[in-house]
């Protein structure tokens, strides 16, 4: 019987010891930085968490509405028809020699990918807040998939911008397409960094401050007019335009223009500075959202 005992706990020993051998652990808790934490691998592994909300933002917002996914041609389409008739026709703002509609087309289409990732991310901790505090997910999830979801909406109103370039250029407008064009990847990536940084850092200071809320329309629309919108770079004279440099915006805006219609005073200057300034702001946003989603639930 010892010997047979023996060779039982024997067994036993091995098996476990066996069992811990294959045991591998796919998840791992550490303690996190107490001033910034932010961990791409635990993003990605969130993906289809991502791809959820995506779907919902893209179908939610036009669900219950007459016209649908219409409103993606019209809302460009009657901006740039007001831009054109009053600051084309009334103001007569000059427009280095494109056509006033196609210049306006230009500016509304980048602007207004910008503009929907800042003001939708700006309410992410409020809006969100019942899912917030039931489930645990990186809450950067959010602001990511409502960056995502409006590049579709771009790409539409960005068709739409080509047929009305082609339109032109066939009329033999004064508008030349160049290999400045392979940039347009990396215009988007600013864009949406720029929108999502700004959007979360005012994010994480409306979970105290919600009057801050009613301040990002009205702050959207100013900024926008600090944007060569509806002017090009070349009516800022010299001596300022320097200092239009520190929004990142002129540059995407300009280099857009510079791509597909071939007329721009962009330098390479203005280009790092606008890239600088983007950094500046997602990374500020993102210590600021890593610091408030620790404790907006007491403030929210």
């Amino acid at each position: 019987m010892k010997d047979e005992s023996s060779v039982l706990r024997g067994d036993t020993a091995l098996a476990a010891h066996g069992v811990q051998e294959s045991l591998q652990w796919t998840t791992i808790i550490r303690p996190r930085h107490p001033w910034f934490h932010f961990d791409f691998r635990e993003i990605w592994s969130y993906l289809d968490l991502i791809r959820l909300f995506v779907w919902r933002d893209f179908v939610a917002q036009y669900k219950q509405t007459i016209l649908g996914p219409l409103w993606f041609f019209l809302q460009p389409l009657f901006t740039t028809i007001v831009f054109t008739v009053v600051f084309g026709r009334i103001a007569k703002i000059p427009t280095d020699g494109i056509p006033d509609f196609l210049f306006y087309l230009s500016g509304t289409v980048c602007w207004g990918y910008f503009a929907a990732c800042l003001t939708e991310t700006s309410d992410t901790f409020v809006k969100n807040a019942g899912i917030f505090g039931k489930v645990y997910f990186p809450r950067l999830v959010v602001p990511i998939s409502i960056g995502i979801s409006n590049i579709f909406k771009f790409l539409v109103q960005f068709a739409l911008f080509l047929v009305f370039l082609i339109y032109y250029y066939s009329k033999g407008a004064a508008v030349t397409p160049n290999l400045w064009v392979m940039v347009l990847p990396l215009l988007i990536i600013q864009m949406g960094f720029l929108g999502i940084g700004c959007g979360i850092l005012v994010s994480s200071m409306t979970t105290k401050y919600r009057d801050l809320s009613l301040v990002v329309t009205f702050g959207v629309q100013l900024w926008m007019y600090a944007t060569p919108v509806v002017y090009p770079l070349s009516q800022i004279p010299e001596k300022y335009r320097n200092l239009f440099a520190l929004n990142p915006m002129m540059a995407v805006v300009e280099g857009f223009r510079l791509a597909f219609l071939g007329v721009s005073s962009l330098t390479p200057k203005f280009v790092a500075m606008s890239w600088g300034m983007t950094m500046v702001f997602l990374l500020a946003g993102l210590v600021m959202f890593s610091r408030v989603e620790k404790t907006f639930m007491d403030t929210v």
